[in-house]
């Protein structure tokens, strides 16, 4: 494991490919190599972009990553597929839409399923962009499926996030409804040749005005026509803008903190919950009568913490 970890260190894309493999087939040494390979991350600048299905998220980013190939900046690619139920693999509807860069070695691309997951990122996807970071690529973007009610994991992984909406989409009230609007530190207005971009544009102002009155960046609205490189150049100038403004007022440090300790909350809830599960199981089992679950609860949670050595009062 240790050899996979040094040759993606080294930028070898077959070594790194080989790693995310490892990571969605939940390999033994897993473990062992995102540990490895961690004090080696954080260096790239992770580009997350999401919005409503439609939108032409995946033709967006195929014009993107020209811009910055031609700016000498290589670049890695989560496309993030719905997962197939016969297979159980990505559907790899975007990997088709960026043909374009197969042959640049100065682009990685990937798609992988949600595998379920209802915040649109499975445990495997965000471990890949990890490996994608520390193997030394200027920029990793993850396109997400779409936007949902409950897709926000981009926020714990991203440091930018660009949202895609499109005219006659209808998808504003949609995206303001999902908490996207919140977190979006660019707006896209794709496929801007159509009618109706003036009116959204309106409609998206009026509403950021609600959610991003207070902070120290104010997301602009950008106009795009994807299939045809238009607008390219400007989206890529504010996302790098973005990400200046995050080191130069400390926000980028600041967010990724907040990542880490949701992520370590996150796995620690995980492995607490299966010796809570078994305090439950055996007090119900035990018990005569078990009451009601407030006074179960009660129970259980006194004898975990009695098992484990806390004493009360202690947090």
């Amino acid at each position: 494991m240790e050899n996979i970890a040094e040759r993606i260190r080294n930028k070898e894309l077959r070594a790194l490919a080989r790693g995310i493999s490892y990571v969605e087939d939940n390999h033994e040494q897993k473990q062992e190599l995102l540990s490895t390979l961690f004090p080696h991350t954080g260096k790239a600048h992770i580009v997350g972009i999401t919005g409503s299905p439609g939108a032409g998220k995946s033709s967006l980013v195929n014009g993107l990553v020209k811009v910055w190939r031609k700016q000498g900046k290589t670049v890695g690619i989560v496309a993030v597929d719905p997962t197939s139920p016969f297979s159980g693999g990505a559907l790899l509807g975007d990997r088709v839409r960026m043909r374009d860069h197969e042959e640049d070695d100065g682009v990685f691309i990937r798609s992988m399923g949600t595998r379920g997951s209802l915040g649109g990122l499975s445990e495997a996807c965000k471990d890949a962009i990890r490996l994608m970071d520390a193997s030394g690529l200027d920029i990793v973007i993850v396109e997400t499926v779409g936007v949902g009610q409950s897709e926000l994991d981009i926020m714990k992984i991203a440091d930018t996030i660009a949202l895609v909406l499109y005219p006659s989409g209808g998808d504003v009230i949609q995206a303001f409804k999902a908490g996207i609007m919140e977190i979006a530190d660019v707006f896209v207005i794709n496929k801007a040749d159509l009618p109706g971009v003036d009116q959204l544009k309106g409609e998206v102002e009026d509403l950021l005005h609600l959610t991003a009155e207070h902070k120290d960046w104010k997301p602009p609205i950008l106009k795009t026509v994807s299939t045809e490189g238009k607008g390219m150049d400007d989206v890529v100038s504010r996302i790098t803008a973005h990400k200046e403004q995050l080191l130069l007022s400390g926000g980028g440090t600041e967010r990724r903190l907040s990542q880490l300790e949701e992520e370590v909350t996150r796995r620690l809830k995980e492995q607490f919950a299966e010796d809570i599960r078994d305090l439950v199981r055996s007090e119900l089992e035990n018990s005569q009568e078990p009451g009601d679950p407030y006074d179960t609860a009660a129970r259980v949670y006194r004898q975990y913490r009695e098992k484990s050595g806390v004493k009360e009062g202690n947090a």
